[in-house]
């Protein structure tokens, strides 16, 4: 079955479908990942966007149920220079994902870059193009958007019983990989919704606040909670979580081109000058600063990826230490955070 992708501007990208059949709406990005496609599928963070791998072969090693970062695909279509299967475009199918092989990745990806990430539909079949480009135009932009609250859990929850430690974790778009290496490292760990009282959570010995999609400027109720987490009990904030530790701190926060979507993102560390290669996903980012706060700096654009706030024992890293999958350069940061909490 013909399939296209139609950006906002107008250009289409011609493809063939080898998922789900129908449309899907969203904001088109791509991911510098080689490996780990169903992982970024199933992130949460990757809701309402279209994803397009740089990489020119996936789905070469099949899917597994464990790989999985949530319970249910996130991202709204898959774009792909060659889907290699039948287990991958089979699961795609299964799963309700639009995607498209045989798409111009290269010149997608060029575009995005130069252009920005866009407003844009993935059709199946038989559709019209001016159809297909009304539709792009008509949806709202990703700044803006507050998500968290759609792909959060409702209800608490126990992941892991047993630990040295307990930590609660603030469920903003959480992926399974960071409860994973929290209970890995010593922790016993219970599950919040996004909107969760800050009072409920300071009898923990931390509270770490997830991963998660869309903009951190509307999530005005969720900076107030970190807010008022702050110096009453350890905070670890990652990439959603770290935008929102930063804003209660007072820095900002602002929309990326195209974002920083993959597993070879270089960023220093401030005060030993190493650099980390690390897995990252967000459109947002804190702004550039040159306060002493600031732990780790992303060299590609000098973005604050890192901050320590020791007056209210609180830190973030805007990347992901988990790193499922990844380079596993920061898969020391949170198994050290657990440490330092149960000394």
């Amino acid at each position: 079955m013909n399939g296209m992708l139609v950006l906002e501007d107008g250009t289409v990208f011609p493809g063939e479908s080898v998922g789900a059949e129908g449309f899907a709406c969203g904001e088109a990005v791509f991911t510098t990942a080689m490996t780990g496609y169903q992982e970024i599928v199933t992130d949460p963070s990757f809701s309402e966007q279209l994803i397009c791998f740089t990489a020119p072969m996936v789905g070469n090693y099949g899917v597994d149920p464990t790989r999985s970062e949530s319970a249910r695909p996130h991202a709204r279509a898959v774009l792909m220079r060659e889907a290699r299967g039948p287990q991958w475009t089979d699961w795609l199918v299964a799963s309700g994902v639009v995607a498209l092989t045989g798409v111009d990745t290269r010149s997608l990806v060029l575009k995005l870059r130069d252009a920005g990430a866009m407003r844009a539909v993935v059709c199946s079949g038989d559709t019209a193009v001016d159809e297909a480009l009304a539709l792009a135009q008509s949806l709202e932009p990703m700044g803006g958007k507050a998500l968290a609250g759609k792909v959060s859990t409702k209800e608490p929850y126990l992941f892991s019983d047993a630990g040295v430690v307990r930590v609660a974790v603030i469920d903003y778009g959480c992926k399974r990989s960071i409860l994973r290496r929290l209970a890995r490292a010593g922790a016993a760990v219970t599950v919040y919704p996004h909107d969760v009282d800050a009072d409920e959570l300071t009898a923990y010995d931390g509270v770490l606040l997830s991963n998660g999609p869309g903009d951190p400027e509307p999530l005005e109720a969720e900076t107030e909670t970190v807010r008022a987490l702050l110096g009453r009990v350890p905070v670890f904030g990652i990439c959603l979580g770290h935008q929102l530790v930063a804003r209660a701190a007072g820095f900002s926060t602002s929309k990326l081109p195209f974002g920083h979507r993959g597993a070879n993102h270089p960023v220093l560390h401030c005060e030993t000058k190493r650099v980390l290669v690390t897995a990252q996903n967000h459109g947002f980012c804190v702004d550039a600063s040159e306060a002493p706060e600031v732990t780790y700096v992303s060299l590609y654009d000098g973005t604050v990826e890192g901050l320590s706030l020791q007056d209210v024992n609180a830190r973030s890293v805007q990347f992901h230490p988990e790193a499922g999958p990844g380079p596993h350069d920061a898969w020391p940061l949170i198994e050290d955070w657990v440490s330092e909490l149960a000394a």
